[in-house]
């Protein structure tokens, strides 16, 4: 197809204003299937551990299968591969020389630090937690003394109660015979012993 002036047409992009929305109800219905989507660098233990054992076992594999081609190129039974051979001769490259003894003295180096700073953290948080159970005990200690101290000092102020109680109830006999002294009035002597005798006229 050509253009009024014999020219060739070009397709070109024209920009178009757009907006996306979602409805209320949409919007919901996309949290919720959120919220069931796992994400996958956040698995468990035995996810990550499944995925490890599923690498290692790949490259052993693959290992197995460049033995057996070098195996194959040096009984003549196939050509060599210039190019597979320097590759492979670049992947031994980068392998570290375990060999060497300052590269055994630096593994075990860095090793022996990480594993002082997990023993560092292990003694921390339980004398961490040591510190917060003694702390516990003596709140709990003191807690209890001072119940203690509280029932006792109830105790006593209910005894002190009873006791002026009682003195006051003792002390109405004896005030009621100070009444009878001062208004003249001797209490009768009752004779048991039986009725009053005749007198004689």
């Amino acid at each position: 197809p050509f253009s009024q002036d014999g020219s060739p047409t070009t397709k070109t992009f024209d920009r178009l204003h757009s907006q996306i929305g979602a409805e209320e109800a949409e919007e919901v219905g996309i949290e919720h299937l959120l919220r069931d989507i796992k994400d996958t660098t956040l698995g468990p233990l035995s996810q990550r551990l499944g995925a490890q054992l599923d690498g290692l076992s790949g490259l052993l594999r693959n290992l197995r299968e460049i033995g057996n081609y070098l195996e194959l190129v040096a009984s003549n039974q196939l050509p060599v591969n210039h190019n597979v051979i320097y590759q492979l001769q670049d992947m031994f490259n980068r392998l570290p020389d375990l060999r060497l003894h300052d590269m055994v003295r630096a593994v075990h180096v860095n090793t022996n630090d990480q594993m002082l700073v997990i023993y560092i953290a292990a003694v921390m948080r339980a004398v961490l937690a040591l510190h917060d159970l003694i702390g516990n005990k003596l709140a709990n200690r003191e807690s209890e003394r001072n119940e203690e101290g509280n029932t006792g000092l109830d105790a006593k102020k209910s005894a002190g109660d009873q006791t002026k109680k009682g003195t006051l109830t003792s002390d109405e006999p004896d005030a009621s015979k100070d009444n009878d002294a001062i208004a003249g009035v001797t209490p009768k002597a009752e004779d048991s012993s039986g009725p009053p005798a005749p007198s004689k006229k």
